[in-house]
This record gives structure tokens, C-alpha cells and sequence, in this order.
């Protein structure tokens, strides 16, 4: 069941029952097509080997963010962090905490984290909390390694913008609330996953998503 336009941030292949959800982020329809792109924000074809470590935290900008904190046996690995245009390096990092801010409430159960209010906004924001909501009514978690690439940013102003990127689910697995059971698939095309968001920054600087739109086994994201 694929009904979400997510905002988002995140990746994880989980499949429980007839729902196919994915950690730090949902599709829409898996059969987007073209008109479904943020102009400006395409990616190139050929992604860049899985051969990245786990990324620190953005550097601090000076504003008081929520502290999110993700278990040892969670992690992210984000390419292209730095573009040489400190306004476009702001989106990409607000895009990395918002990913872990999502991945924080699916991982605790809690679609009412203040901390998914302070990176979403309008229709991104209803996204991101049904897209929690989904995890915690199938309880599950999930495990293992997510990595995003071909980040590009197209700015369109001094407080808008386009992000697209992929997210590459192959290290990453179901994981059971209630019995901590992991549930390991091999990976696929499906694995991988295109997104295009919309965002907006704020009074207070931060780069909110309003919109996300994903493609499931898009052929720009494959290895």
C-alpha cells in the first residue's frame, strides 16, 4: 500500500503484510512519472559506489534545534554535502536532519515529535505524520544502514527551493517492535528510491519540506 507523498528523508524497505512502508520515507504512486519532478532538480544517472561510512551531524548554524539521538544499530551515510554555495549546503543539511528526525519518530513510535514539526511544514508535514503513524499501527521498526546520493539543489530565491536525491535501502531491514525480530531481503531494484521535494526556510532559518514526491525503483538511482 504506497499512499503516501512523503516528505522526506529517509529509506528503508519494510514489508509487512499487503503494506510496503520504508523507513525515512514513503512513495506516492511507485509508477511516477515525469510531470511528478521538480524542474531543476534531476539527478544524474549513474550513482556513486556504496562505498561511503556513516556521515556526522551538520555542523551547528547556531539555531536551537531539537536533539535527536538514534540507536547504535541505526545509520545514515549522506553524499554530497558541500556544494561550494553555502545557501545550497544549508538545504542539503536540514535536508540530513530531517531524515533523522523522521527515522527519530518511526524508531520511537512518535508521529507527535515536536521534532517533525520543526522540518515539515503544510502537506510536507501531514506526510511525515501519517507516514509515522503507518509504522507505529504495523509496529515496526526497522535496522541497518540507509544511504542518500546525487543530492542536487536548485534554489529558487533567498526561501525556496527543489531537492532531489536517492536513497539506497539495500543495507537496511524490517525490524519487529514487539519481538525485535529482523527480517533480511536480498536487494532489488526496489532498494532504491528517487525523491523531489519542495522546501521553504523559515523565520528562524530552517529549511522545511512543504512537499515530497518519491519514485520507488527508479532507473536513475540504480547501481
Amino acid at each position: 500500500m504506497n499512499t503516501q507523498t512523503r516528505f522526506g528523508a529517509g529509506i528503508v524497505l519494510l514489508v509487512a503484510a499487503s503494506m510496503t512502508l520504508t523507513a525515512c520515507g514513503g512513495d506516492s504512486d511507485s509508477g511516477s512519472d515525469s510531470k511528478d519532478k521538480i524542474k531543476g532538480a534531476e539527478t544524474s544517472s549513474t550513482p556513486p559506489p556504496a562505498t561511503s561510512t556513516p556521515s556526522s551531524t551538520p555542523m551547528d548554524d547556531g539555531v536551537d534545534r531539537p536533539e535527536i539521538k538514534l540507536p547504535a544499530d541505526v545509520n545514515h551515510v549522506f553524499e554530497d554535502r558541500t556544494t561550494g554555495d553555502p545557501k545550497k549546503d544549508a538545504v542539503l543539511a536540514d535536508n540530513e536532519r530531517n531524515i533523522l528526525a523522521e527515522d527519530d519518530a518511526i524508531l520511537r513510535a512518535d508521529p507527535k515529535s515536536p521534532a517533525l514539526r520543526f522540518y515539515n511544514t503544510g502537506e510536507g508535514l501531514v506526510s511525515a505524520v501519517n507516514w509515522v503513524k503507518e509504522f507505529v499501527d504495523a509496529d515496526l521498526s526497522f535496522t541497518g544502514t540507509v544511504r542518500y546520493f546525487n543530492r542536487r539543489v536548485v534554489l529558487d530565491g533567498d526561501d525556496k527551493a527543489a531537492l532531489s536525491y536517492c536513497g539506497d535501502e539495500s543495507k537496511a531491514h524490517n525490524k519487529d517492535r514487539k519481538t525485535g525480530k529482523v527480517t533480511k531481503s536480498a536487494p532489488s531494484a526496489q532498494s532504491y528510491v528517487f525523491y523531489n521535494s519542495h522546501l521553504s526556510k523559515n523565520e528562524k532559518g530552517v529549511w522545511q519540506v512543504t512537499k515530497l514526491i518519491s519514485e520507488r525503483g527508479a532507473k536513475a538511482c540504480q547501481p
